[in-house]
């Protein structure tokens, strides 16, 4: 190790990472260098995130040009015109991330790499916008989302807009370990610009998003915007001035920011967790709604590609919307503005089920993906035909894209989007709750819920387990289906066996004959296990919404409480 130390020293770029590690050898720090020095951060199809801080196993500039190497290396071996289409480069708010940023672009233009660089931050969706709309080979930004201020994170497009997938990711990660054992090669960015290498994307680009939006198709629907309220935060990241700006163009006049959290502020002084599904993230934007008693209290995330939104009640109290509900409420919106017959939309496995029987019942194309964005959208593209255009996509983690402007989840069309079906909504006289309660109605009321085991590192793998023993019940109700996604097959309680058209994954899916749901994914990030639930009520005409909501919760309790304890034994829990 102490020659990787030593190596490390000699390459590093950055002076105070440099001090960092000198002063962990200085005070003989051997559990800190072991766990930065005995490995190195896994690149994978959400490129690369962790805490910034000196050594291989975390985010810095070394790390950034090695990998911006590797990435340029396996561009010009695998897209024939990667030189001169291009790489778009962004970023978001964050302390290092300009400086991330720069570097990635020194790399590629010494490279010969032509490079598109904001000018200033930028909100992610607008960089994937980017990657299409230039045509470029790829894009790149520097962003670690709503993880907390200590990580940085870099991401990576493909030439189609989308985040990468297999095989580009290990491609990637083997370009990247040979770049680590390579001199680097880094150009000046003035020289980039002088040799046409560097393109500035200034107020243009970021006029060429907003244009798009207020050209999209989906998104024109002025029915009375003006007596909409809504209240906003960008969360301390980079989303406000653009989300305020299209708000403003659509007719929205009552919007009202939260001032303390506008400006981008990477070290996140008034969250502690600068995610809105966590709790008391919303706090201050619900303050806000409240003073001036908006109908929506809205928020995107810091780099501005998830949307949260929480509603007034007719009692004049704010609830939070799921990300199903969201993804429900807009995927049954935006079937309205269209020829459903001649529309696809697409969510997860873990999603709700929901959408799939809002679109069957209007003759929609439908399908669903492993758990992640990058596979709604790549699947989505092979999907679409002249008679099944794509229409929309979400995931229940707050992720949500409307049409095909952005091959990526986009919290700033979705605010949109949301606020427009409000105002359409209230020009009937009716609210957001009203619409989910009569698609409940239609439907039947679904309750989606997740629950994580914290596993023991050493952990033998769960899924094996369960395979040998596969439960005919759970929770006292039979299973009439189960998908084995790991083994691509689909085991019916008839004994018949059907193929899952599915990317392999270690993936269970329990189906019980009353229609709830059961989902085990071992996590492939950290030792640990998710298991999402999914139960269905049916409400009557003489039913109310409260007391279907009160059998649903109760049935959704015993389901989660069975099941986990179903569950112990089989995991070695920390």
């Amino acid at each position: 190790m102490k020659e990787l130390i030593t190596r490390w020293l000699e390459r590093d770029p950055d002076p105070a990472t440099r001090d960092e590690l000198q002063n962990l050898i200085d005070a003989g720090n051997e559990q800190e260098l072991t766990e930065r020095f005995s490995g190195r951060l896994a690149f994978g199809t959400a490129g690369l995130r962790g805490i910034v801080g000196a050594g291989p196993n975390r985010m810095n500039r070394l790390v950034i040009q090695e990998t911006a190497t590797g990435l340029g290396q396996y561009l010009q071996q695998t897209v024939p015109q990667a030189k001169s289409q291009g790489v778009v480069i962004g970023y978001d708010g964050r302390p290092d991330s300009k400086t991330f940023a720069h570097d990635a672009a020194s790399v590629l233009t010494a490279q010969g790499i032509k490079v598109y660089l904001t000018v200033t931050v930028a909100p992610t969706p607008l960089v994937a916008y980017g990657v299409t709309a230039l045509k470029a080979a790829a894009g790149i930004v520097v962003t670690a989302s709503h993880n907390p201020p200590a990580y940085n994170g870099f991401k990576v497009y493909w030439g189609n807009g989308a985040q990468i997938i297999p095989p580009h990711d290990k491609g990637i990660a083997a370009a990247i370990d040979q770049a680590a054992i390579e001199p680097l090669e880094l150009m000046d960015l003035n020289e980039a610009g002088n040799q046409g290498l560097l393109v500035w994307l200034d107020d243009e680009f970021y006029n060429d998003y907003r244009e798009s939006i207020r050209q999209s198709a989906l998104l024109q629907n002025y029915a009375k915007p003006d007596p909409i309220s809504i209240a906003y935060t960008a969360m301390h990241g980079v989303g406000a001035q653009m989300a305020e700006t299209l708000l403003a163009d659509a007719g929205f006049t009552k919007v009202y920011s939260v001032a303390a959290q506008r400006e981008p502020d990477g070290t996140f002084p008034t969250v502690n967790f600068p995610n809105p599904e966590e709790p008391g993230a919303m706090d201050l934007v619900i303050a806000e709604a409240e003073k001036h008693q908006a109908i929506l209290a809205c928020a995107n995330d810091p780099d501005a590609d998830r949307f949260a939104v929480a509603v007034r009640t007719p009692e004049g109290q704010y609830k939070m919307l799921t990300g199903d509900q969201v993804g429900v409420l807009l995927g049954h919106y935006l079937l309205t503005r269209v020829n459903p017959e001649t529309s696809l939309v697409g969510t997860t496995i873990v999603s709700s089920s929901l959408l799939q029987k809002v679109a069957s019942r209007v003759g929609a194309d439908y399908y669903q993906t492993l758990t992640g964005f990058k596979w709604l959208t790549n699947i989505a593209m092979e999907k679409q035909r002249e008679d099944s255009c794509f229409l929309f996509a979400y995931e229940e983690a707050l992720g949500y894209t409307v049409g095909n402007m952005v091959w990526d989840k986009d919290g700033l069309s979705a605010l949109l989007a949301f606020a427009q079906m409000t105002a359409e909504l209230a020009s009937q006289g009716r609210t957001v709750w009203d619409q989910l309660e009569a698609i409940y109605r239609e439907h039947g009321l679904y309750l989606n819920s997740q629950v994580s085991i914290a596993l023991s590192p050493n952990s033998p793998p769960i899924g094996d387990a369960l395979r040998q023993q596969p439960p005919e019940e759970i929770a006292g109700r039979n299973v009439v289906r189960i998908d084995d996604l790991k083994s691509s097959t689909r085991y019916k309680a008839d004994g018949s066996v059907e193929t899952i058209d599915l990317p392999a994954s270690d993936v269970l899916i329990y189906f019980l004959e009353d229609d709830s749901r059961v989902v085990v994914r071992p996590s492939g990030t950290e030792p640990k296990l998710k298991c999402y639930y999914e139960v269905v009520e049916v409400i009557d005409q003489v039913d109310t919404l409260e007391h279907a909501y009160q059998r649903a919760q109760s049935s959704m309790d015993e389901l989660v409480q069975r099941h986990q304890n179903s569950l112990t034994g089989l995991t070695d829990r920390s």
